[in-house]
């Protein structure tokens, strides 16, 4: 009976210990593409070392995991942007107008669209992956993999608990780039506008 109680109480420590509660990046992509839709504002800071005061803009967000994700520059400058599997697109008085895959804000903006979705598997190919924190306080560092993106970013760094709450792009140059993302929320579906945006 003494060595069954030991058994048990073995078992016990053993599940409750971190290793086997470890939240590890499958359970972070799992939990951050549950909300068929995520919302929410962003308040974005340029850092450049050639001006004291970071260059600030604002605006909304609609990540939706069927669709795709919208970019709703409001502040200095309204500008739309839309990333779905097609490509991004910049939004002009003649509708969606694609942009060329290969500039720098297109290469930024489906990164964001990958961090936002939790796409551990896009980013592998791309980044040295490191997860820490558990479900409610995680932080997720990403180093860069190839030559390119070397000469671009030293790191990335993710934090956040049920949705992104804050990305920082640290740049090769010394400049880098804050995201804060505010007011996340998930729902089931899009709103009509929402809908519309991503149909036309």
């Amino acid at each position: 009976m003494n060595r069954l109680h030991r058994l048990l109480a073995v078992l016990l420590m053993l599940l409750s210990s971190p290793m086997a509660m470890a939240f590890d990046l499958a359970d972070l992509q799992k939990q951050l593409s549950a909300p068929a839709v995520v919302s929410g504002n962003f308040v974005q800071e340029k850092h450049l070392r050639a001006l004291a005061q970071p260059l600030t803009s604002q605006g909304r967000f609609v990540l939706a995991r069927d669709h795709g994700l919208l970019w709703l520059l409001r502040t200095p400058l309204r500008q739309d942007y839309r990333i779905d599997a097609s490509g991004i697109a910049r939004r002009d008085p003649g509708g969606w107008q694609p942009l060329p895959s290969q500039s720098a804000g297109a290469q930024q903006n489906r990164l964001f669209f990958a961090v936002l979705q939790g796409d551990s598997s896009g980013l592998q190919r791309d980044f040295e992956l490191s997860l820490s924190g558990d479900a409610e306080h995680w932080q997720l560092r990403l180093t860069p993999r190839s030559m390119l993106l070397k000469q671009i970013f030293t790191r990335i760094d993710i934090t956040g608990g049920r949705f992104v709450e804050r990305i920082v792009l640290a740049e090769t140059q010394g400049d880098s780039t804050v995201l804060r993302m505010q007011d996340s929320r998930g729902a089931s579906a899009l709103s009509d506008s929402e809908r519309r945006d991503f149909a036309d």
